[in-house]
């Protein structure tokens, strides 16, 4: 075979190719044509995170979510994300997984792969404290934190701030699981050393916005024939504990109350909240209270709608802020 055909076997090969990558490009980078358009609309999107099918159910059964194209959607590390518009709000969302590591894996791809200008979280909770939150409800913590990373301490040793003992039935005293002592984690960021935090902060001005936004927001009352009893409320300023349990014993409950005045306990906001930091990225977090430590498991009726009033909350706050626009070269 001559130079002269084989050069033009690999140009025709080549063109072939091209149309491909630049599809899966736009995929993977959902802004990646439009940028190179002189940068007329290319802007920032919003990431929207969550765990489960009842909340990936809500988001579509709302109607209020529409993808941009047939193809809007990509497969990275056996994950799918999707980029669309949330009532008009550019967002690209994804259904993490359980327990933390999956958010906090998913969620910096997340942050990696897209042009994300900060992070949205709604997914289900349990309370704490019935006397501040009752299924139905909508939580928007100021803080959160790791309450699963334990020093569990060996028999007879006199420090720790659970205390086995103290919940032995029908009287104290001691226990061969001994005590436990809570752990600070690491956090990591790009500009400063590597520290030890136990409370990690939400995003102050998206919580304020938040606070702002959904100061008079309605919740939904009924789905189905289900309905609470009574009126659903929008809670602010909590604190929220994270673990990879889920925490429906009430003495727990009452201890993480007591001890750390945890209102609500989820199997995610600590990941959110931790990648974004790490990241120096914008985020906030939605719960929606679908039962209480210690009562009857919530019917599926309520924990539907427990996630569908938090999915409200969120996309309410995603369209109460300008997306930012990305600066042309």
């Amino acid at each position: 075979m001559s130079r002269v055909n084989l050069t033009a076997l690999l140009l025709l090969g080549l063109l072939l190719v091209m149309p491909q990558q630049s599809m899966q490009a736009s995929l993977v980078d959902p802004i990646a044509e439009i940028e190179t358009s002189n940068c007329k609309i290319a802007h920032l999107r919003l990431g929207l995170v969550f765990t489960s099918d009842v909340n990936e159910r809500a988001l579509q059964d709302s109607g209020l979510y529409s993808p941009d194209s047939e193809d809007s959607s990509v497969d990275i590390a056996g994950r799918r994300f999707h980029s669309g518009t949330l009532n008009g709000s550019s967002i690209v969302y994804v259904k993490t997984g359980s327990p933390s590591v999956n958010m906090a894996t998913t969620l910096q791809i997340l942050l990696v792969r897209f042009r994300i200008h900060g992070v949205i979280y709604f997914g289900n909770a349990g309370s704490l404290d019935k006397k501040t939150m009752v299924p139905g409800d909508v939580s928007v913590p100021q803080a959160v934190a790791f309450t699963g990373v334990w020093n569990w301490k060996k028999f007879g040793s006199e420090k720790g701030k659970l205390v086995f003992g103290d919940f032995n039935y029908p009287e104290n005293g001691e226990n061969l699981l001994g005590t436990v002592e809570y752990q600070k984690i690491n956090m990591f960021s790009p500009h400063e050393a590597a520290k030890e935090v136990f409370w990690l902060p939400i995003t102050t001005s998206w919580y304020n916005a938040a606070t702002e936004a959904l100061k008079d927001m309605k919740l939904r009352k009924c789905y189905s024939d289900k309905c609470l009893p009574g009126e659903p409320k929008v809670v602010f300023g909590s604190k929220s504990s994270t673990s990879d349990f889920y925490v429906r014993n009430k003495a727990y409950g009452d201890f993480l109350n007591d001890n750390f005045d945890a209102k609500t306990a989820d199997t995610a906001s600590a990941s959110v909240a931790l990648t974004s930091l790490s990241n120096e990225k914008l985020f906030v977090v939605f719960q929606g209270v679908s039962n209480v430590a210690g009562e009857t498991n919530s019917e599926s009726g309520i924990s539907y709608l427990a996630s569908y009033n938090a999915f409200l909350a969120a996309t309410k706050f995603i369209n109460s802020i300008p997306t930012p626009r990305l600066a042309c070269e």
